[in-house]
């Protein structure tokens, strides 16, 4: 029980600076967050690049120096076989306490990748991945907190 309880504060210390974003995630949800630059005067060889809202960057920013982030996330899809959207929300929307390390690969998946291949973000946003995963979270903490406190 006390160890359970001494998890339930590591994970509730990791989600909770992430979970101030979730109003944002909400209001958000299904749109697209993202708009391309062109800028004025570049030539019509200059590739086009995604200006995201300063909101999600910063959530981006955060959750990548989060103790969620798994550099592993590649073995957890492997491992669950995630191979598109709807797989990732039905194991969202099934996640228990001993699922967390699939909720972080998850968030992992499009917060470290979205690095190198930025349209990653707005497809988490775009998709609800970041809102469900957040949401779970909040779920699992919720009701793990109250349940150790009895």
């Amino acid at each position: 029980m006390e160890y359970r309880q001494q998890i339930i504060e590591e994970y509730k210390a990791a989600a909770e600076p992430l979970l101030k974003y979730l109003p944002w995630m909400e209001k958000n949800a299904g749109r697209t967050v993202s708009r391309n630059y062109q800028g004025n005067g570049l030539s019509k060889r200059t590739m086009s690049f995604p200006v995201y809202d300063a909101t999600l960057m910063n959530f981006v920013r955060e959750a990548a120096a989060s103790p969620l982030m798994n550099r592993n996330y590649v073995y957890v899809y492997t491992r669950n076989r995630i191979r598109n959207h709807a797989d990732e929300k039905r194991l969202i929307a099934g996640a228990e306490l001993k699922d967390w390390e699939i909720l972080g690969g998850i968030l992992s998946k499009y917060v470290l990748e979205g690095q190198t291949k930025a349209s990653l973000w707005g497809e988490a946003v775009q998709e609800d991945i970041f809102l469900l995963v957040l949401r779970k979270m909040r779920e699992i903490i919720g009701y793990w907190d109250r349940a150790g406190r009895k």
